[in-house]
């Protein structure tokens, strides 16, 4: 039986995120690395919108493809196979919400500054700390931000903390959020990050 095929991109976070979900739920899939400048054409008749990850089913024909083109509903497909930690989903979406909103929009001003120069990038960063300071406080009380075991959000928001970090490595190893540091590490440092930042060739088609 064909594998799913999941549309990806190494460094982007949201595909990468989703690829740990499926890993750790023990899900096969067929990765095809995309280029962004010359996305393939299958992709994007299943998903328009022509933003990764996208999963897609095997299926008689094209028309028949079910396919999935958010990066939380690929992890909470995944989270059927695999209950991580499941007590926590409701807290678990807050807050992988407020990352995908304010953070993110804090991250890209952040990382592009020339794109968004109303404010200075330390002011943006500052902008970010916010909710870095909100995930150190969440980890002052278990090893993960919610559970004393991962949960869903600490997989959807690794991702994001990675992309802030490496702004400006040389501040993010001196700051003050040395739990949240810590944390970050443990992800980095994990094999199932490592399996999953593996370099495939980009697809073609």
């Amino acid at each position: 039986m064909a594998l799913p095929i999941l549309y990806s991109y190494r460094r982007c976070p949201y595909a990468m995120r989703a690829r740990m979900a499926l890993k750790l739920a023990e899900i096969e899939v067929e990765i095809r690395e995309i280029s962004l400048r010359e996305k393939p054409k299958h992709m994007l008749q299943v998903s328009p919108k022509g933003t990764v990850p996208v999963l897609i089913f095997p299926s008689i024909g094209l028309q028949d493809a079910a396919v999935i083109d958010e990066s939380l509903d690929i992890m909470l497909f995944a989270l059927q196979k695999h209950a991580l930690g499941a007590n926590a989903l409701a807290l678990s979406r807050a807050l992988i919400l407020e990352n995908d909103t304010i953070f993110k929009q804090a991250l890209d001003c952040y990382k592009y500054p020339e794109r968004y120069q109303s404010q200075s990038q330390f002011a943006h960063r500052k902008q970010g700390e916010m909710f870095l300071q909100k995930l150190e406080n969440l980890l002052g009380q278990n090893n993960y931000l919610l559970e004393a075991t991962p949960s869903l959000a600490d997989i959807a928001i690794f991702p994001f903390v990675r992309q802030f970090a490496a702004v400006d490595a040389a501040w993010f190893e001196q700051c003050e959020y040395s739990k949240l540091r810590a944390w970050l590490n443990n992800w980095l440092n994990s094999e199932l990050f490592k399996s999953v930042m593996i370099k495939h060739p980009t697809f073609v088609g």
